[in-house]
């Protein structure tokens, strides 16, 4: 059921792409917003209890449908749920419009035009930054997003999938990726806790990820890159994925940090590589789909077994 989940899914989004202004992506963020006005008091452990019960009531009750459906009405009726979940939680057309703009923009030599529609798509200033920092940027958060859209989800749905715990994994994961910007530095516990939990909940996809880049990319500079370059990002589990981005495709990452206003920003090092130009693009494109054409195929793999054993 998972391999066709995800894949019908996938192909449901790319045929129509979920708005951002979706009305159940802004039930959700409401949803946030509400346990944050509710719950937070400034303490760590009433944060805890405010980011569980934010995470988890959604994700049980897409379980629960899960199996409601499953148990009365079929398997087929359970993976039509599923389709549709991992419809609102998966996918690239959710941020790849911003990738395709950008580039759009600097083939055609705007630059100012292309400043704008990165700043549009992080939500920070980005000042005159250089051509050359602007296609970094792009690439880095490209990538981000694609683990966290993708790769992140596809982990977490296939390995709660297999125990029997249907979308849980999927639901738990975008929630736990949307908490640390939806609840803002005005709730400083909040923010430090949906930040932690984040880091446990992206531990396992992250290296997920950079294994698949290994994989379909340059294995050795990628293990390499993993190993000694990782630490030179901000961030450890974007670290990993952006260190075997590098390693992959060759190219210069790391350096200045968009996001200014961060409260643990800090600008990091290079990793080695050659400057990033507009054909790095594609080779990002061909890196990623590749690694989702492995998975995919992995999962096929497992569920025909599953099937026959």
């Amino acid at each position: 059921m998972s391999f066709f989940a995800i894949l019908l899914a996938l192909i449901a989004e790319q045929i129509r792409p979920l708005s951002p202004s979706h009305a159940l992506n802004q039930f959700m963020r409401e949803w946030m917003q509400w346990m944050a006005r509710t719950l937070d008091t400034g303490h760590p452990r009433q944060a805890w209890l405010a980011w569980w019960l934010t995470v988890l009531l959604p994700a049980l009750a897409a379980w629960f449908v899960h199996s409601a459906l499953l148990h009365t009405l079929g398997w087929l009726a359970a993976m039509t749920w599923n389709v549709a979940l991992l419809y609102l939680t998966l996918g690239f057309r959710q941020f790849s419009h911003h990738f395709t703009d950008i580039r759009e923009a600097l083939n055609m030599g705007d630059e100012q035009k292309a400043r704008e529609l990165l700043a549009e798509w992080q939500h920070v200033g980005v000042g005159q930054i250089s051509r050359n920092e602007i296609m970094r940027h792009v690439i880095e958060q490209s990538v981000l997003a694609a683990h966290r859209h993708v790769f992140g989800v596809f982990f977490w749905y296939s390995v709660l999938a297999i125990v029997g715990l249907g979308p849980l994994g999927a639901v738990i994961y975008r929630l736990a990726a949307a908490l640390p910007r939806s609840w803002s530095q005005d709730n400083p516990a909040l923010q430090a806790i949906s930040r932690q939990a984040w880091r446990v909940v992206d531990w396992l996809p992250a290296r997920a990820t950079a294994l698949g880049f290994a994989v379909v990319g340059n294995f050795e500079e990628v293990m390499d890159g993993w190993r000694f370059h990782a630490q030179k990002f901000p961030q450890d589990n974007d670290g990993v994925v952006l260190a075997a981005t590098a390693g992959a495709i060759n190219v210069q990452l790391g350096g200045a940090d968009l996001h200014t206003d961060a409260p643990d920003k800090q600008d990091s090092a290079s990793t080695p590589g050659h400057h990033v130009t507009l054909a790095h693009f594609a080779q990002v494109v061909g890196l990623v789909w590749r690694s989702v054409i492995m998975w995919l195929a992995l999962l096929a793999l497992l569920s025909m077994a599953n099937l026959l054993g």
